[in-house]
Formats: structure tokens, sequence, C-alpha cells
């Protein structure tokens, strides 16, 4: 008996077959094996279409299987994890109508804004704990405004997992966690925010059908199967964002546990049972993936949109692709702690929530052309995304979220020495590296939704510690005082 999990990514599609009894990866494949496009027609726009998605998703599922000789029928059911945020609109038939607009697209900025002044503060924080900001009801505001023949076609909006979703099973679904995502959830109410969709001007008709994140959510069609190189009929029983699921790979689930994540984007996720949030939204309070009325569970997020992209963009840009990526972090070894003055603000993927939606760009200062090489570029890169990290950290724990120790999956910049280092020095915490990734989420995800697993101790069969990462005292002050340089660059742009 298998699972199939798939991670929607803006990177690619990864998709990861599951041993559901011993919790083993029997199989996984991701397609494009180059990185997926982001369009940006605009300065600030970022864009995919969904097709795109779909089409790697088929490759992948296809993959797997083959990889694994495991037969159609023997898959029980699916589970889908996917780049937050996003928007997707379609017409009566499921036809797109345009690009998605992906998480790090920055156009919707004002709108949101408009919205947190127009419908009040308070408000806004005690029913959304957020603002509204640059998420998917905004963007869908800003297809009303812009682009109103789009959006008079538009039958329903959905989020990037609600499209592979309704691509599988021919309906159009959501969850209350995705909702709250998009930030179209009232937490007071325990519903769709009516309020906020009335001040858009939003029909209660465009929001998907809405069931909860463990459950049966559509079965696959005739079509849609064959494409997928599945059986008919196999069920969808669960779908979430890529940061809830993150920490529902690594068994994060209760208040005081923290995830993190990097790879395009870095985030750092943590569970309270309180719904509190942060008044300026630098970081966002959103519904687990196991919030129930009885058992609230609340997720955290610090997201900062410049990580692994800058250091890809350094590798295919800068070193024109000639070297990997180990090969990047043996050379920025030769640079010291601090890289020997030179500072990096990573803020280049759009507009951050962290920094109160600035869009600042990304920046080396301090450069000296005598005494900085390409060691000192790749350290500094690496040490500003930490650093921009810890900033947000810092944040989370004015909210109340505290840091002992974080989980991860050990992949992408969690493979850096100097990454891991620098973030175990400054926070102190002990880091956790994982065998696993969010594909192999979203299929254990798939298990507990088909009601496959009895606890959730059977669910995280399989998942173990491959390796720590513990802060040296020896090196802290010099980790404090290279962010301390750090913040001084960032300060005077903040004020």
């Amino acid at each position: 008996m298998y699972l199939l999990g798939f991670d929607v990514g803006s990177s690619s599609v990864k998709a990861c077959l599951l041993e559901a009894e011993t919790g083993t990866a029997v199989a996984s494949a991701f397609f494009p094996e180059t990185e997926m496009v982001i369009e940006a027609p605009e300065p600030g726009f970022a864009e995919q279409h969904p097709d795109a998605w779909w089409q790697n998703a088929c490759l992948a599922s296809k993959a797997v299987l083959a990889k694994a000789t495991v037969p159609p029928q023997d898959v029980k059911a699916i589970g889908i994890s996917y780049q937050m945020h996003g928007l997707v609109v379609v017409d009566k038939n499921l036809n797109v109508l345009r690009p998605s607009i992906i998480w790090c697209d920055s156009r919707a900025v004002s709108y949101g804004n408009q919205a947190f002044e127009a419908l009040g503060r308070d408000k806004s924080l005690t029913h959304l704990l957020n603002s509204p900001g640059n998420f998917t009801a905004a963007k869908l505001a800003w297809v009303k405004a812009n682009e109103p023949g789009i959006y008079t076609e538009v039958d329903k909006f959905m989020l990037p997992g609600d499209y592979i979703a309704a691509r599988m099973t021919g309906d159009i679904v959501t969850t209350p966690s995705g909702l709250s995502e998009g930030i179209l959830w009232d937490f007071l109410e325990n519903r769709p925010a009516e309020f906020l969709m009335h001040y858009y001007g939003f029909d209660a008709s465009l929001v998907p059908t809405i069931k909860p994140t463990f459950s049966e959510q559509g079965r696959l069609t005739g079509s849609a199967a064959a494409e997928l190189g599945l059986a008919h009929g196999t069920p969808v029983t669960y779908r979430a964002g890529d940061q809830p699921n993150n920490a529902l790979s690594l068994n994060v689930l209760d208040p005081g546990e923290i995830a993190a994540t990097a790879g395009t984007s870095g985030v750092v996720y943590g569970v309270s049972e309180q719904a509190k949030f942060d008044p300026q939204s630098r970081v966002n309070t959103f519904l687990h993936v196991n919030h129930t009325a009885d058992a609230p569970r609340y997720g955290v997020l610090l997201c900062v949109n410049g990580t692994g992209i800058l250091n890809s963009w350094l590798r295919n840009q800068v070193l024109r692709g000639s070297v990997s990526y180990a090969e990047m972090n043996d050379i920025a070894a030769h640079s010291p702690v601090g890289a020997d003055g030179l500072v990096c603000l990573p803020f280049g993927n759009g507009a951050e929530r962290v920094l109160e939606n600035r869009d600042l760009g990304a920046t080396f200062q301090g450069l000296q052309l005598t005494r900085h090489g390409l060691p000192h570029l790749i350290r500094a890169a690496q040490e500003g995304i930490v650093f921009a990290l810890y900033y947000g950290i810092q944040v989370m724990e004015q909210v109340g979220v505290g840091l002992k120790t974080i989980r991860a999956g050990e992949a992408n910049m969690f493979l850096s020495p100097i990454f891991g280092d620098t973030l175990a020095n400054l926070t102190g915490a002990e880091i956790e590296l994982y065998n696993t990734d969010g594909a192999q989420g979203a299929a254990r995800g798939a298990g507990l939704g088909l009601g496959l697993y009895k606890n959730r101790n059977e669910a995280f069969t399989g998942l173990k510690v491959v390796r720590t990462i513990d802060a040296d005292i020896r090196d802290k002050d010099r980790y404090q005082d290279a962010y301390g340089r750090w913040l001084d660059q960032l300060s005077p742009v903040m004020k």
C-alpha cells in the first residue's frame, strides 16, 4: 500500500511515493530538471502559468511509479503541498483566465494597505490576525481593478494547490487553512472573512467549497488519472500550503515546536495554541493543518523571500553555472566569519513582509576591490540570508514564539555548513535535520486524511534525524558582531 505526495513549488514540482506501513520513501522525482521560469512582465511582478505545474506534476507522477515499479492501483491516496499565497482564477469550465500571480509578486501591496486602513487596524488584526497585505485577497483585488474584463469571467479563485487538486478531481475545493493564508478567513467568526470580501466587492460565490485539511476532497477523474499514470478514482485526501506542510513533514504539530525551510525563500514556522499577531504584520499567523475548535493550533510564519534564490543567482549569473552548490560552500569557507566586513542585504525577490512590505532589492555593501574576493561574496550572501531570518525570528519572539530546537529537512541551504553554523550560533538553538521533504509530508498527510493511521506515531514511522548542528560558543561573539554590522546597514532604510 502506497501514498503519493506532490509538492508544487515555484522552482519545480516534486512527487514522492511512500510505503504506508514503514513510512519509507521508495521513489521520488521532480520536474523540470532545471528551475521553472518565473515571469516578470513588469517590475515587482512574478507569474507562472498553472498549466506548467500540472504538466510537471504528471511527469513526476509517472516517473516515481516507473522507478518504484508500483502498479497504479496500489496508490491509495494523494496529498498535495503547494506554494502559498498565490492566485489562480478560472471560469466555469475550469479554464485558467490569466497566469497565476504567485507568492513573491509585489503588485498588490497598496491594495492590502488600503484595506488595512479603511477597515481599521483593530478589526483587521483581531479578525484576520494580519494585515491584508500582499496576499491572495489583495491580488484578486488587483485583478478586479486592473483587468476588469478578466474579472467578470471569474467563476472561482483558487490557491495553487486548489488548482492542481481541481485538475485531478474536477472539484473546486479549498480548506480553512488555505483561506487563512490568503487572508480570507475570519478567526473570530470561524468562517470566510465576509467583511473583507464586501470591502473588495467580491461575491461569496467566488469562494470554493470548503473541506477539512485531512479529508476526502475528491477522486481522480478518468482523464486526470490517465495523464498522471494513476488509477481512476484514487482519492485526494490532504492539501496544505508548503510551510504548514513542511511543519507536518517534520512532525511539528504542537505548541513550542519550530520548523524551518530554506529553498527559494526562507521560512521559520512556529506552532502556538494562542491566536496572537504582530501589530505590524511582519510575521503572520495562519490556521495550522491540525487546527480544531477544541485544540486550536496556529502557525506563526516568518518568510524571507530572498533566500536560496540569492545563492542560485550567484551561481548562475556570477559563476555562470561553472561550479556546484557544494563547491560554492567550499569556496566560501576560505572567508572568515563576517566576510571581512562585506555585508549583504538579501532582499531581492519582491516586497518583504518582515520589512513591512518594503522592496529594497539585494545589495552588497562595503565591497573593497583590493580586499574582497569570491569567497567573501558567497559567504556574505549566505550570512546575509541568515541575518535576515534572525531579524524576523526576533519579531517572532515578541509574538511569544520561542526557539530551543529547530527542525528542518536536510536539503537546500541547510546543506551549507556556513548557513547552518550561522543560524545555530545566532539563535543558540539546536538544529535537527531530518530525512524528509515537502512531498513526503504531503504523502503522510494523505495517509492521515485517508484514516489509514490510527495515531500520530504511526503516521511518522520512518522519520529520523540524520544530522544535528549545535552552536559553537567560541564563535558566538564573532557571529553577533557580524550581525550587528548587518543591522547597521539595514537600520537606515527602515526609518
